[in-house]
């Protein structure tokens, strides 16, 4: 996909989503007020476009047009699709919209209280699209169920040794999306992962 036609999609989809806020998304008390739509760090990849989608509301990995192994117009909205980038795999779900069809994303954020300015959420995308295309993140973000538990909650000494030895036998573990169930988590682990690049 070559630079005009990848601002083209980018352009699409800002106005799509763009017009989802003034219309189906008026009046509802999580957006913020702060932010507008913004296609962040799209590039080309699997004969597709890859990047962030920041609006009001939320902050999605976007896919659009993917060649991913299957014929993407049989995809159907809210199916989940895996994809694996440099940093690891992620968990994708299928959406549809008039004026750019099908699409996969994968949240980041939501809601999007949290982001003050513009420009710390385009900072904060822009970070997460280098962190993701980045080989070396994939020792920093765990994928396996135990690992993050223990992060989250704290748990040290025995327990830690126990999750080292139960981890090193189940590596065929699901990707990091499965292993993310809240949105709060995900939250947690990108902002630690990117904060230093976001700042």
């Amino acid at each position: 996909m070559n630079q005009a036609d990848l601002k083209k999609v980018t352009d699409d989809l800002e106005a799509v989503f763009s017009l989802i806020e003034q219309q189906r998304m008026a009046d509802i008390p999580i957006l913020n007020s702060a932010l507008q739509v913004k296609a962040v760090g799209f590039i080309s990849w699997n004969e597709g476009c890859f990047g962030v989608l920041i609006t009001p509301w939320f902050m999605n990995l976007m896919l659009l047009g993917v060649d991913d192994g299957k014929d993407h117009k049989a995809r159907w909205p809210g199916e989940k699709v895996s994809h694996v980038f440099p940093s690891g795999a992620y968990e994708f779900i299928v959406g549809e919209e008039p004026g750019i069809g099908l699409y996969q994303a994968c949240s980041l954020f939501s809601p999007m209280l949290q982001f003050h300015t513009q420009a710390l959420a385009e900072e904060t995308a822009a970070a997460v699209m280098d962190g993701i295309m980045q080989s070396e993140n994939r020792t920093e973000i765990s994928t396996c169920s135990r690992e993050i538990e223990q992060a989250w909650y704290g748990e040290t000494g025995a327990a830690q040794a126990e999750t080292a030895e139960s981890d090193e036998l189940g590596k065929d573990s699901p990707s990091l999306s499965e292993r993310l169930d809240t949105p709060l988590s995900r939250r947690e682990l990108l902002t630690g992962l990117f904060a230093e690049k976001s700042e």
